[in-house]
This record gives C-alpha cells, structure tokens and sequence, in this order.
C-alpha cells in the first residue's frame, strides 16, 4: 500500500476531491490565512470568515498595518482566539523581517507565531510545491486507518511514527505536492470522516487495515478519557443611558484581547461592585449558560444590573461604555454576542432571561 498510496491518492483527488474552495490558489498570503482559520475548525465555517477577511485584509500588509482590535472583532464568534492574535503578530513579523514576502521553506515558516510543523508544511506545498508532508487530525485518522497504527496519535511516540510515514509516502514529483496535500486533507473530511466513514468509495479500500480488519470503528485511537473541569463566571450586563459597559480581557487567558462583559472577581460580589461603580439595582439572575472550551466547560451566570446614576465615568483604559446598539458586532466572545443580542433586541430595556 506504501508504494501505491500517492498515486491512488492523486487519481482520486483529480476525480473527486475539492477544487473550488477560494484558497486554492497559488499566493501564500492567501493559503497562510486558511491554514490559521482551518485549525481545528471545519471548511464550513471558515468560508464566510475567509471572505470577510480578504475584503478586509487582501494582502499580508494591509493585515500588519490594522489594529489588533480590528482583527479580533472581525475573528469574532470563530473561536480560538489566540489564532487571531497570533495571525496579526506573523502579518507584521513578515513585513518586518520578510520585506512582505513569506519564506518558502517550511524551516523559516515555523517562526511565524501560531504556525506549527504540519501548518508550515501546507503552506509549503500549497504555494511553492515543496516536498513537506502535512499532518494535522485527518491525515493522522487517514494513515492509522490504512496502515493500522493503534495508540492514540496524540502520544509522541505515536506522533513521530506518523511523521515518519507521511514523509516516506510523499510523490516524488514536486509539482503533485498541491494535489497530493489537499487530496489527502479530502480523504480525511469527506470519506474517512470520524464518526461513519464511507469505505465503499475510499480508493485506499483494498489495502486498508482498518477496513479489511473490521477495526475502523477502532482506528485511531480515542485519547485516554480524562474528566474535563467545570469553571464558574458570573458576568454582569451592566446598563445605563442605552449603553453597555464593556472591559477588554487580559491578551492571555480565556478569550485573551476580547472585549467582554464585566467579570466578578472571587472575592468580590455584585454589590461591592454596584458600590464603585454608581447607584442602581442589581436585578436577578438569568440561567446559567454552559460554553464548552476544548480543556474545561465554563457555566456563565448572567447578572443584569441597572445603573441609574454613574459615580465616576470608567477611567481604566480596559473598560468603555458602548451603545447597545452596536455592543455585539464588537469583539465579544460567542456566548457574549448573544446576550448583547438579547439585550438590545429589548431596546435597552433589561429583558427577561434566555
């Protein structure tokens, strides 16, 4: 299966894999910002991103010459948002130290913050058709499946194998790399999907381990189970004269450089808050809301509090008063967005709960 995996994989990628994405294309600029927004995200919620950004940003330096505020607000809702961060940081280090030019070399590409071993090779073979494997989770389902690697990928020992493996399956011609990487990521998303893949259409079908073993179910090997924590916040919808106070999140950290809604600290209550902040009341609580992070889930308890009188005008460069109006096209995380949502669709009145 070794010797014949490129060329299967190639005829099946001219055949029937994708050819119509909007980075599929030959600039780099253009394949870098996909490779960043696809980490762990599907195609399908990256297109509309995509779009946004290169109206937005249609070269790297437009990129490195915006505000850190403007990418995270239009990064918004996609999750993940030390990608963002890292994005606007490699759009400059490129400018600075690239004269705008990204390197075609996976070894100089891997400088670029947010930009790993598998990432670098992608942006290698998919803009200079450099002989670099790729190996992100599709690959890495594809090549246990095929070639019956057990052990959890995530395991060094595991990982290593597997780069060896892909690199010992590349075409030998360079001008395939662009086929043979996306036909392999294809593979991966469309037919060896995780949950039910399609074996009766994979071209691999024949020498497949996993298939002809019945072990597909079992390839790759979940991660060790390991209890995910549950993390508390209680955040404050904070209301006065039609606006929202906002703060802006330390740069690391859940939601690191996000605008977001007021958080309590441990040992602070919302009354010791009410006190510094003005006159008002502090209404009762809405139900909590459940947001899944990738290590832990966070249980969100909304307090609304309405401000009648402001002692001092926010003086922390953190904190600002937005209209409520336009508060969610802000920079905000995702469970945020729709609250502000919920509140402005009550025309600053505070609503009733989610």
């Amino acid at each position: 299966m070794a010797r014949e995996f490129a060329e299967k994989l190639l005829d099946w990628q001219r055949q029937h894999g994708r050819h119509n994405l909007p980075w599929q294309v030959s600039d780099p600029y253009r394949v870098w910002l996909s490779e960043i927004m696809l980490q762990q995200t599907q195609v399908s919620s990256v297109l509309v991103y995509y779009a946004r950004f290169i109206e937005r940003f249609p070269d790297v330096r437009t990129l490195a010459q915006a505000s850190v505020d403007e990418v995270l607000t239009l990064w918004s809702g996609l999750g993940y948002y030390s990608r963002a961060r890292n994005l606007h940081k490699a759009a400059i280090m490129v400018c600075e130290e690239f004269g705008g030019t990204f390197p075609e070399q996976p070894a100089q590409l891997i400088r670029l913050p947010g930009v790993g071993r598998s990432t670098a090779a992608a942006i290698s073979a998919f803009a200079f058709s450099r002989r670099h494997a790729i190996l992100d989770g599709n690959v890495k389902r594809v090549l246990a499946r095929v070639f019956g690697i057990a052990g959890w990928p995530g395991e060094k020992k595991i990982e290593n194998s597997m780069w060896q493996l892909a690199e010992s399956l590349l075409p030998a011609s360079a001008d395939d790399m662009p086929a043979y990487t996306q036909g392999i990521m294809d593979l991966g998303a469309t037919l060896c999907s995780r949950g039910k893949p399609s074996c009766e259409h994979c071209p691999m079908r024949q020498g497949c381990m996993a298939y002809l073993e019945a072990r597909t179910s079992e390839l790759p090997t979940a991660r060790p189970k390991k209890a995910i924590p549950t993390r508390y916040a209680t955040l404050l919808m904070a209301m006065h004269d039609g606006q929202v106070l906002l703060e802006r999140r330390p740069p690391t950290g859940v939601w690191g450089g996000l605008l977001s809604l007021p958080e309590l600290g441990a040992t602070h209550s919302a009354q010791d808050w009410l006190e510094q902040a003005g006159e008002g009341d502090i209404l009762p609580a809405w139900p909590e809301i459940e947001h899944v992070f990738t290590h832990f889930r966070l249980i969100i308890t909304p307090l609304p509090v309405s401000l009648s009188m402001l002692h001092t005008q926010a003086q922390d460069s953190a904190a600002r008063w937005l209209p409520l109006a336009g508060a969610a096209d802000a920079g905000v995380p995702a469970p945020v967005k729709r609250m502000l949502k919920h509140l402005a669709e009550s025309s600053g009145k505070l609503p009733s709960p989610l």
